[in-house]
């Protein structure tokens, strides 16, 4: 024991028995071990505190006793041999003691000093005996856990206890008749359990035993008494435990009993037993004990027993039925316990068994079902011998169960059929009726769920019987051999019939496995005799057909479709001996393309055809024209098997379609054919037959037309007198209806043709009597109105008729007329006309009408060509009426919306009616004073961009318009008719060329068109024209819009100069056309017309643009986009915006609100707009020279920019002074996604793509920069990120940028002073700066900001200065002085709450001490070391970080230094137990530091431990390293033990847990390693007195640890 004081080990055992109950079960788990751990050590010693313990504490909890008593019985199990036999005789006393001390049972404390006599009795019986017997005397009832203890002897020693038991069984009979509590009737009936159990064994190992004379009729008197009082008092108990305690007990006691006792008790104990199973709900112990008895009875010859064998059955047929329950244990041992029986009852009356077993199969009850298949199949297997003569039996009588319902009984049956299956049933007559059993239920629907029932444990689903079945068929094939001949080939007999269709998939994969297994081993039976007598196979044809079917649908029915295909491959033999070659090669490809398929993915036509390929194939193949007649024949009958699968059906049919191609036999065809003839289900379709009374309706049309004639000659004279009275009036008798106005109904088509042309006739008739004398026709409205009502009524998609040209004829006739139409009404004339006829498809598209009704090519020509002659003389009819420019308006706006159509020939028909009603203006015009052509304008922009339509036709019909406008406007500017102008006369050339439709040409002839009508059209219609062709920017023909932009773009370049006005509106019409314009060249155009804008107004476009809505919509951003076009507007722009960026505030501060203090940062708008500005011109990629030139400059100021927009809010009022005020384009959607500081990051980052510097960008995308940069809590490290890939990728463009952002250093905002600072940081850290001979500057700058008012940016100029020992290390002493002054000034910072500056100070001076001259540093080294201490115990994890490593790169300047060594063992134990500190960071840091400081610490083992195990990035098993540190600590710097106990000690009151719990093990260790010799250098009074204090400790990591090391005090 060395040195250790018995009062230190005294105070640790009592401080852990103190503790033994501690709360947390970890921690007395570590309690209990230490003691343990001690008792092994000093069993005596430990043993007498334990007694000690709780002989002064007799009312401790007793939960506290317990654990100090199984404390106790662990001792003695692990080193009974090494305690002393007085220590042993004190320990059976207080054990004794403790057990009987209170009368009352309290089991957990009475159980564990049991459990202690137990383990002592296993070495010391004899005293054990004598003390518990003198506790056990006659006369005198004993202490319940003496009685216990004796028991569970018996149990653990056999046959030191069996000696005793007669004495014992002596003293206690008299006993059971006192006893009246149960609960000492049932330890005593336990006790006999046992001791009955203990004889059998010692009987059953007579060879091992003391004494080999011991025999079963020694005990058989007593245990015959106490037999008496169990079986004929104690068993009636009302106490079911007890009850099933004494069954338990007679249950072993009869193996004891003398024979003729226990035949003559066999009739009253049997049933006894067989009634407890009413009173009591576990029946596992009743069944047991009944085993047990049957057991007994069986062995000795009972006679009696077969006279209590229908009791017994009943009893067990009803046990055997109760439903197991697989989560409850008991339930299944019972179950396989009435086996059992049921077993032994099997081997001595087979026949009585056997008659009632199978009567039950019978019973109306499904539980008795069940019970009876289960106890059936347990004999089938276990019982083989005695039941071989009854198979023929078993086979009769278990076709009942067969045809029952209930799922749960159906999954007995198959278990049993399997049974029957192992054991050579199934090749018995009737064996085949077990397979159909099975097949049947692999072709089970699934289960039809009706509402939600509670659910039932033992429900057996459709799907779970089914699956069962189709592995129950898998074996049958792969593991009962001898099933192999009969499932071959009957299996096949399943595969045709429907309601087998489910179980294909099963069923082919057997038969695959069987044809398989019979073809490899060459059987003659593999090749099936189809024809053979009696044979119930379906033949070769069916077979193939079948399988064919279920393979046109591979994924029903389970996915038939590949097993069916694989199964005829396997069949190919006998299908026909020619197949098999070709099937082995077609096959497998169609299975393969299968495999990669799904039920969605699989194309269902080709899938089909490729089938239907392969029979095509074979037949030729067989070539045996009987066989393929045969098999015709077969398909045909086998349809109707189809008639509820329609989609089968007529897959066979046409399979059966191939076969009859490939028969040569006509007659066998034919008869085929009318066999599906009659066999096909019709639906008569039957047909009505309507008759017109024709003759009548003829005849009235003649009257109606007559009357026409009559009016066209009559009188003039008498005319006007009789059109209303006498023949509108018969007109409208003979035409059904009451008054002309009426909406028109006739059906006849001769009629309506008549009408029509008669009002014609009576209009011309009247138009030519008006000239000779006025006249009002007063129904003129009304017939237009019927004549409009035609039009509407004709079918749009067609014309037959003449309707259309007579309506417009007549029309045309009737607008002549006077009154003249009103406004409304002339609209709506043209309107329906114009709709009426140019909708019409072209002359020639075919006509999809019946024969009779469509026209030949000729007349449809005709008809056409009439039709439109009568819509332009109505036209020019309309025109003549008013031919002013406005009345030229009010005809045109309805062509207007036809130009632009997306037909061709609707585009035709406008533009050709547009330069017809023109010429007829130009001819008919005569000026008599000088008017305005105001719309001028506005008809070049509609018409000038069909001058590319993709028509011909439409583009020199567009020609001729422009050419008849400028003449018009000629004639307005009061040129005469023959006047003929040069540059208008260009026109005729620019016609000709239009014909050629190459792209290019027409698009310089476009060009030239323009210059045309720029020189010849009014200043003042300029705007009309380009607001026109702003819109035929979004023609439906691409080629027009394109046009429109080149004419556009043309017309702004000659006369744009003069718009300045205009640019504002311009842009924003621009703006709305951008948002429609699908035409990717159009949009180009657009940017172009942009650019023009703006090298003639750029002031102008840029303060437009800027003051659109932010955050800009996509085609605000186009609009910028197209200005970085061109390089040197860009240019201009760019400088202008970066000017305007370094002068404006970047944002206010504003009191957000009342109630929240401080301010908050709002941006100003204008420098926002314009860096969006940039961010969108920048993404033009013409625009890379302009960047490339103002490089520089645009990345100080975006960075700038970028670091005024950190944290920055939008305005509330974000477009107060927008130029577009319908605010409703800002979506409010982008203005949550739209962000101060996004913008700013974006801009810079496209500046880098634009730049091309893809290297910068990687890295930064990578690390996740971008997102940094914007959020205001890692913004510096953003930027950081940001310098170091342009330091390391862009190297010679940072001294101008350097130049560049040093004003803002010195900026009034604080934000801007931070971003640039770090920026600057982080370019120290490269020697690209050395190279560039910026160091200087950025170092100047750096010591500069040391003083700066804000401490982030104090904090960052500390890192940059820092950074130098990385960037450029031959620059550190050259800086010397003023770095170790700038760290030693940081590291004492007073205004540094989060000690962020002290942070960088250290890390700082850890990277220059390693490139200082050992000069610069030496007399500094202690001085910093004592500087570090105070920081290695501080909260915060990156500052104890910081202060370890600079530690370790501090002591290279220290090594050779006694002072210095002296000063690492100072903090060694600190390094040593922060390797457990919660941080990892400060875990890798005191490895790196210890590794470092490991040759000063002055001992080569402890060097290389540190060398070797401390590596940052290995994990380190700490306990171990501790454990072997101590040895050579202990080895190399015993003087020290002293010093370093004390430092540990003081480390058990550390903030951590982590630290205390390793104080606690350096502690332990320290202890378990030390000799003897060295104990004199330790306060042992202190460390105990510590380690008593952490086992209170509130962390139960801390507990665990304290008890562990307690357990090395020996």
């Amino acid at each position: 024991m060395g040195v250790i004081e018995e009062t230190d080990l005294e105070q640790v055992t009592l401080a852990l028995l103190d503790a033994a109950n501690d709360r947390d079960p970890v921690v007395q788990e570590q309690v209990r071990k230490s003691i343990l751990t001690l008792g092994n050590q000093q069993p005596d010693k430990v043993l007498s505190m334990c007694q000690d313990y709780l002989l002064k504490h007799p009312k401790l909890v007793v939960g506290h006793r317990v654990v100090i008593l199984q404390t106790i019985e662990l001792v003695v199990k692990s080193r009974i041999d090494d305690i002393s036999y007085p220590k042993i005789k004190s320990v059976i006393q207080l054990a004794s003691d403790e057990m009987t001390k209170s009368k009352e049972v309290v089991p957990e404390w009475q159980q564990a000093a049991s459990n202690i006599l137990v383990a002592v009795g296993n070495k010391y019986i004899n005293d054990i005996m004598e003390e518990i017997l003198g506790k056990f005397q006659p006369g005198v009832l004993p202490h319940f856990f003496v009685v216990q203890t004796l028991a569970n002897l018996s149990d653990s020693n056999v046959y030191g206890m069996v000696p005793f038991l007669n004495a014992i069984m002596g003293t206690m009979l008299p006993m059971l008749g006192m006893t009246k509590q149960d609960n000492m009737k049932w330890v005593f009936s336990s006790a006999l359990c046992r001791f009955s159990e203990s004889i059998l064994e010692y009987l059953a190992n007579l060879d091992k035993a003391p004494d080999p004379t011991v025999r079963k009729d020694t005990f058989s008197s007593e245990i015959y008494s106490a037999y008496d009082i169990l079986f004929n008092s104690w068993i009636q108990s009302r106490e079911s435990k007890l009850r099933l305690t004494v069954a338990e007990a007679l249950g072993s006691m009869s193996h004891l009993m003398a024979h003729d006792k226990l035949e003559e008790q066999l009739p009253k104990l049997l049933p006894t037993i067989l009634g407890l199973y009413k009173k009591n709900s576990e029946h596992y112990i009743i069944t047991k004990s009944l085993c047990q008895v049957l057991e007994a009875s069986v062995n000795m010859g009972s006679r009696v027993l077969e006279t209590q064998i229908d009791g017994l059955l009943l009893a067990l047929h009803q046990q055997i039925c109760s439903p197991v329950d697989f989560s409850n244990p008991p339930t299944v041992k019972n179950h396989n316990e009435v086996l059992r029986c049921f077993t032994i009852l099997a081997n001595t009356f087979p026949d009585r068994l056997m008659v009632f077993v199978l009567q039950r199969l019978e019973n109306s009850n499904e539980r008795n079902r069940m019970g009876s298949l289960a106890v059936l199949r347990h004999l089938i297997n276990s019982s083989t011998s005695i039941m071989e003569t009854k198979k023929l039996l078993i086979l009769a009588s278990i076709r009942q169960p067969l045809a029952d319902h209930s799922n749960k009984v159906k999954k007995r049956v198959v278990q049993v059929i399997s049974a029957m299956a192992h054991h050579g049933y199934l090749e018995l007559e009737g064996g085949d009726l077990l397979v159909r059993f099975i097949i049947q239920h692999c072709a089970l629907p699934d289960t039809y769920h009706r509402g939600q029932r509670p659910p039932d444990p033992e429900e057996v689903t459709n799907e779970a019987l089914r699956s069962m079945c189709d592995n129950t068929l898998h074996l049958f094939t792969t593991t009962v051999g001898r099933l192999t001949d009969v499932l071959w080939p009957m299996l096949l007999c399943y595969l045709t019939p429907n309601q087998y269709a489910s179980a294909t998939t099963p069923l082919c994969k057997s038969l695959i496995l069987l044809a398989n297994k019979k073809r490899a081993a060459q059987e003659a039976s593999f090749i099936i005799n189809f024809n053979a007598q009696g044979c119930s196979l379906p033949s070769q044809y069916i077979l193939m057909i079948r399988l064919l079917v279920n393979a046109a649908f591979p994924f029903r029915c389970r996915g038939h479709g590949a097993p069916s295909l694989s199964l005829l491959n396997a069949l190919s033999p006998n299908i026909h001996p020619k197949a098999e070659p070709l099937w082995e090669n077609e096959i497998p490809k169609l299975l393969s393309y299968l495999e990669e398929s799904t039920d969605d993915s699989l194309d269902k036509k080709k899938w089909e055809e490729s089938l239907l390929q392969l029979l095509s194939k074979t037949l030729p193949a067989i070539d045996d024209s009987q066989w393929t007649g045969q098999l015709a024949v077969e398909a045909t009958r086998y349809l109707p098997t189809y008639n509820n699968a329609l989609e089968e059906k007529s897959f066979l049919y046409r399979c059966i379609g191939v076969i009859l191609q490939q028969c040569y036999n006509k007659e066998l065809v034919r008869k085929q054919l009318q066999e599906i003839l009659i066999s096909t289900r019709h639906n008569d379709a039957i047909e009505r037959t309507d008759k017109n009374d024709v003759d009548v309706e003829k005849m009235k049309s003649t009257l109606i037309l007559c009357y026409g004639y009559v009016a066209l000659h009559a009188p003039e004279d008498q005319l006007l007198t009789r059109i209303d009275s006498d023949i509108l009036q018969n007109i409208s008798k003979n035409f059904n209806t009451k008054v002309l106005g009426i909406k028109v109904e006739t059906k006849d088509l001769t009629m309506k043709l008549s009408l029509i042309h008669s009002v014609g006739l009576i209009a011309k008739a009247i138009s030519q009597s008006v000239r000779k004398q006025g006249f009002l026709f007063s129904r003129k409205q009304e017939l237009m109105g019927v004549m409009m009502d035609f039009i509407k009524a004709e079918p749009t998609d067609v014309m037959r008729t003449p309707v259309r040209h007579l309506v417009l004829t007549t029309c045309a006739n009737l607008i002549n007329l006077d009154p003249p139409l009103t406004e409304n009404e002339n609209f709506d004339l043209l309107k329906t006309c114009l709709n009426g006829v140019y909708g019409l498809p072209t002359v020639d598209t075919p006509d999809k009408a019946k024969d009779e009704e469509a026209l030949d090519p000729q007349q449809r020509e005709v008809l056409y060509s009439d039709t439109f002659n009568a819509l332009h003389e109505l036209l020019r009819n309309v025109l003549a009426r008013d031919l002013s420019p406005d009345g030229l308006q009010s005809v045109f706006k309805h062509i207007e919306s036809w130009l632009s159509s997306g037909q061709d020939h609707e585009r035709e028909r406008a533009v050709k009616t547009t330069a017809e009603l023109l010429q007829f203006y130009l001819d008919n015009l005569s000026v008599k004073n000088l008017v305005t052509f105001h719309n001028l304008g506005a008809l070049v922009g509609r018409l000038s961009p069909r001058c590319t339509d993709p028509n011909p036709e439409v583009r020199r019909a567009a020609i001729d318009c422009i050419y008849r406008l400028m003449y018009i406007q000629l004639r307005y500017e009061g040129f005469s008719l023959d006047y003929k102008d040069d540059s208008v006369e260009g026109l005729l050339d620019v016609r000709e060329k239009l014909s050629n439709p190459d792209h290019s040409v027409l698009y310089k002839t476009c060009s030239e068109l323009t210059k045309i009508i720029s020189k010849r059209l009014p200043q003042q219609q300029l705007s009309t024209l380009l607001f026109m062709l702003f819109d035929g920017l979004v023609d439906s023909q691409s080629n027009c819009s394109r046009a429109s932009s080149v004419i556009l773009n043309t017309l702004l370049k000659n006369r744009g100069a003069g718009l300045q006005d205009l640019v504002p509106e311009m842009l924003e019409v621009l703006h709305n056309r951008l948002q429609v314009i699908g035409e990717e060249q159009v949009k180009v155009a657009i940017g172009q017309s942009i650019l023009i804008l703006a090298t003639q107004h750029l002031q102008t476009v840029v303060n437009t643009l800027v003051a659109y809505p932010l955050p800009y919509d996509s085609w605000s951003c186009e609009m910028w986009m197209a200005l970085g076009a061109d390089s040197t507007l860009a240019l201009q722009i760019m400088e202008m915006i970066i000017e305007k960026l370094n002068v404006m505030v970047p944002y206010v501060d504003k009191k957000e609100s009342m109630l929240r203090p401080g301010l908050t940062k709002v941006a100003t708008s204008q420098p926002l707009a314009m860096t969006c500005a940039l961010r969108e011109m920048m993404l033009n990629g013409q625009s890379a020279d302009a960047v490339a030139y103002v490089f520089p400059k645009l990345f100080s100021s975006l960075l700038v920019r970028l670091g005024s927009s950190v944290g920055v809010q939008l305005p509330k009022d974000l477009n107060s002074n927008s130029i577009i005020s319908d605010c409703k384009t800002t979506n409010k959607m982008n203005v949550i996604n739209f962000d101060v500081c996004g913008v700013a990051v974006e801009a810079l980052r496209i500046l880098l793509g634009r730049a091309q510097l893809d290297a910068v960008m990687k890295p930064l995308d990578q690390e996740g920069a971008w997102d940094k940069m914007k959020d205001p809590q890692q913004h510096t490290t953003g930027v950081t990120l940001l310098s170091r890939a342009m330091a390391k990728h862009a190297g010679p463009r940072l001294p101008a940028i350097v130049e560049g952002l040093c004003p803002s250093l010195c900026n009034i905002y604080e934000c801007q002073r931070i971003t640039v600072t770090a920026f600057f940081s982080e370019l120290l850290n490269h020697h690209v700066v050395t190279e560039l001979m910026i160091l200087d500057m950025l170092m100047n700058n750096m010591m500069e900001r040391i003083t700066d008012t804000c401490g982030t940016v104090r904090m960052l100029a500390v890192r940059g200065l820092g950074n130098i020992a990385v960037g450029s290390p031959e620059k550190v002493n050259k800086y010397a002085k003023e770095l170790l002054a700038a760290m030693s000034s940081g590291m004492e910072e007073k205004d540094d709450p989060g000690k962020l500056i002290t942070l960088e100070a250290m890390s700082g001076m850890s990277k220059i001490l390693l490139y200082l001259d050992q000069k610069n540093v030496h007399l500094l080294v202690v001085y910093i070391f004592m500087k570090i201490k105070p920081f290695l115990e501080n909260e915060n994890d990156e500052i104890r970080c910081a202060s370890i490593m600079l530690l370790g790169n501090l002591s290279k300047f220290g090594s050779g230094e006694p002072v210095f060594k002296d000063q690492i063992h100072n903090v060694l134990v600190s390094l040593l137990l922060h390797l457990s500190d919660p941080n990892p960071q400060v875990v890798k840091a005191c490895k790196y530091s210890m590794r470092i400081c490991a040759p000063i610490v002055g001992s080569e083992q402890i060097s290389a431990m540190f060398q070797n195990h401390l590596l940052e990035e290995k994990g380190l098993h700490y306990g171990e390293f501790i454990n072997d540190l101590t040895k050579y600590l202990i080895q190399d710097f015993p003087g020290m033990l002293n010093f370093y106990h004390i430092t540990v000690i003081q480390f058990f009151k550390s903030n951590w847990a982590e630290i205390r719990a390793s104080a606690a093990m350096f502690i332990g260790f320290l202890l378990g390693n030390l000799h003897d010799e060295h104990f004199s250098h330790m306060n042992m009074g202190s460390v105990t007195k510590g380690l008593v204090m952490l086992l209170q400790d509130p962390d139960p990591l801390v507990r665990v640890k304290a008890a562990e090391a307690m357990g090395h005090f020996h």
